[in-house]
């Protein structure tokens, strides 16, 4: 009788659940991965460049990406490349627009102005589509001030020199040639929160040696890596320029 009781109890429970019984709940899904440069996202209104002096370019997403057009307004000798003297002359340039005052230096209060009305881009972070807030600009989260690196940030190169992932990207980083998250503030040498016309030349000089990965003193279109926010959306350098010989 014990025998009879115990192969019934052994029945039972490997019959299952009842029948009838619902089903047990499905088990949470990670996390979707944040975002990486290389996977195809849903391209935003317009394309957005700015440039290693902080100015920023937008164009038609049915136009070239706005590079090619930092890059003509650079090259002032229509050569096809962007001499020292020209890269500094067109940071110098962008300088004094920024310097509204017309005192020599960009200070916090035209730091925020440019923040606010000139680059928005710099306190906002590519985001997924789907995971878009409320009240957000098109293609953007905001970021909190935590969030981006102020002051002088390392300037590396897309994808860096070492064997290493390359470095994150923040801020103007995410649309320009170097991991500068905001170019303006990043020529501040001294940290006093103000950026002399001396300190923009000498950032500008500094900006061109590391885009001059060849140290020829020209930086031409094609040679210039891609920008993350150019990688992600599938875009690439156009219209052509001249390569160096």
């Amino acid at each position: 009788m014990n025998r009879l009781l115990l192969f019934s109890a052994l029945a039972f429970l490997s019959a299952g659940p009842a029948a009838g019984q619902p089903p047990a709940p499905p088990q949470p899904t990670d996390p979707a991965p944040p975002l990486d440069v290389d996977q195809p996202m849903t391209a935003p209104r317009e394309w957005v460049f700015i440039s290693p002096a902080g100015e920023p370019f937008r164009a038609s997403t049915e136009a070239p990406y706005p590079s090619a057009d930092w890059f003509q307004h650079a090259d002032s000798d229509r050569d096809g490349a962007i001499s020292v003297a020209e890269f500094t002359a067109d940071a110098m340039a962008f300088f004094v627009r920024v310097d509204t005052s017309k005192d020599g230096q960009v200070d916090g209060f035209e730091n925020a102005d440019y923040e606010r009305d000139v680059a928005p881009e710099i306190t906002a972070v590519l985001r997924r589509p789907e995971r878009r807030p409320a009240g957000s600009l098109d293609g953007f989260r905001p970021l909190s001030r935590g969030d981006v690196m102020w002051g002088r940030p390392p300037m590396l190169a897309p994808g860096g020199r070492g064997d290493g992932p390359p470095p994150r990207r923040l801020g103007a980083a995410q649309y320009g040639l170097l991991n500068e998250p905001h170019p303006v503030r990043g020529a501040d040498n001294d940290f006093d929160g103000k950026v002399t016309r001396t300190e923009a030349e000498a950032a500008a000089r500094r900006r061109f040696g590391l885009l001059d990965g060849d140290r020829d003193g020209r930086l031409v279109l094609d040679d210039l890596p891609r920008t993350p926010a150019q990688a992600a959306f599938g875009q690439t350098m156009a219209p052509p320029a001249r390569r160096k010989p």
